[in-house]
């Protein structure tokens, strides 16, 4: 048997997840020819045995992946919610958006390190860590991870993810945590247009309406506050984040393609060599010309530091590597459920005013993301499943309209004794 494994694209920490899979195609077993006249009975309820019980593997199999996605929904909704409003109390007492986008970023240096536990674990075929590691090194070329590789191919991606989180987290300073990520989720519309633009992927209507949705929801959304200046500024860092989360993606799929699992997890890895070897000098300038100054280590809230963190390492962990147990259509949607959950919790804890202009600019937005969530052949499907459904329609008056005229005839045949022997 052949081996086959999912590629996926590994996304920025505030990317949606539009993960690719390669194309699998499995070998077919050889048949035994059909047997003689007398065996045929026997071998046609064995055919139906093997039927039955393939079509009740396939719907544990699928109700299995259900069950998966539903526990990976969850995990990537409370995971990004939960990191939002960890941020959000941080800044109370820790204003320092940058370290802390320094500080979660080093952590994607344990991506290679969990991943090789768990091929450990899991794998049938176990390789050395070096083993394993210069075969995902692959990745990058023939040569491997070299150093001009390293700076054309990993430190750019290292500086969209940088910028992806700083000004993530510099939009919750401005603004509340729900439009922070109502308006994240404008990026799939984002992806789209680049992806039409430079890697002229196919046309769709459906995802154009989508892409003004969102634009028209980014505008409404501007207009919910009255144009204070914060609530401008705010809009427009996050707006830049998700800019910059989409460059990321789309970047990725013209520079390096696709990726399997062990690749991804080594790829983040190298994002995290390089934000502790070029980015850490960055916070050390910021905190000695007091742009992000505390007094004393000892002021830092290291809990929230370490909280948030885990949970956005959590999160993206679960949305690179989730495509190998559910479909990567549930996993998007914990992103934009996330939304309600920060609604929930920003009514309770801060002073959030709910008026028209904002929850219409929520469900516009929120409306744009799901019709991205479509699949390319939607509309094929669609116009079989009106066909199928008119052929029925004709079908059942037909039926009607035959009993009715049998009817008769079978009473008659019936009430006739019949002589013939």
């Amino acid at each position: 048997m052949k081996k086959h494994s999912a590629r996926v694209a590994p996304l920025s920490a505030c990317n949606s997840p539009v993960l690719t899979l390669t194309k699998v195609e499995g070998e077919e077993r050889p048949r035994d020819s059909p047997g003689p006249a007398e065996a045929q009975a026997p071998a046609g309820v064995e055919t139906g045995g093997r039927a039955s019980r393939r079509c009740w593997t396939c719907s544990r199999a699928q109700l299995k992946k259900i069950f998966w996605g539903v526990a990976v929904v969850l995990c990537v909704c409370s995971s990004w919610a939960g990191s939002t409003q960890l941020a959000k109390l941080t800044f109370r007492k820790f204003d320092a958006p940058f370290t802390l986008t320094w500080f979660a970023t080093n952590w994607n240096f344990l991506f290679f390190p969990l991943y090789y536990v768990g091929h450990v674990c899991k794998s049938t075929e176990k390789q050395s860590l070096k083993q394993r590691y210069r075969e995902c090194c692959r990745f990058f070329g023939d040569n491997g991870l070299t150093l001009k590789v390293f700076f054309t191919k990993a430190a750019p991606f290292g500086v969209l993810w940088t910028l992806t989180n700083y000004l993530y987290l510099h939009a919750i300073k401005k603004i509340n945590t729900t439009d922070v990520s109502v308006l994240f989720c404008c990026n799939k519309a984002f992806v789209f247009l680049l992806s039409w633009i430079v890697l002229r992927d196919r046309f769709m209507g459906v995802r154009i309406v989508a892409a003004i949705l969102a634009i028209a929801g980014i505008v409404m959304m501007t207009y919910a506050d009255g144009f204070h200046s914060h609530s401008v500024i705010g809009i427009a860092l996050v707006v830049a984040s998700a800019s910059m989360s989409a460059l990321y993606k789309v970047l990725f799929k013209l520079l390096l393609g696709s990726a399997k699992f062990g690749e991804a997890a080594l790829f983040l890895s190298i994002l995290g060599v390089f934000n502790i070897l070029f980015i850490t000098c960055i916070p050390i300038i910021l905190y000695f010309t007091k742009v992000e100054y505390w007094s004393s280590f000892d002021d830092i809230p290291w809990g929230n530091l370490c909280g948030f963190s885990v949970l956005l390492l959590t999160f993206n962990i679960v949305l690179n590597f989730g495509i190998a147990v559910t479909y990567p259509t549930l996993m998007s949607l914990g992103i934009v459920l996330s939304v309600p959950v920060n609604a929930v919790i920003d009514h309770y804890t801060s002073q959030i005013v709910f008026n028209g202009v904002r929850v219409i600019a929520i469900i516009i937005i929120g409306l744009g993301f799901l019709l991205l969530l479509l699949p390319e052949e939607w509309d094929v499907w669609l116009i079989k499943l009106l066909t199928r459904l008119k052929v029925r329609k004709k079908e059942e008056p037909a039926e009607g309209a035959a009993d009715l005229s049998s009817g008769p005839q079978s009473k008659n045949r019936r009430a006739r004794p019949s002589f013939a022997r």
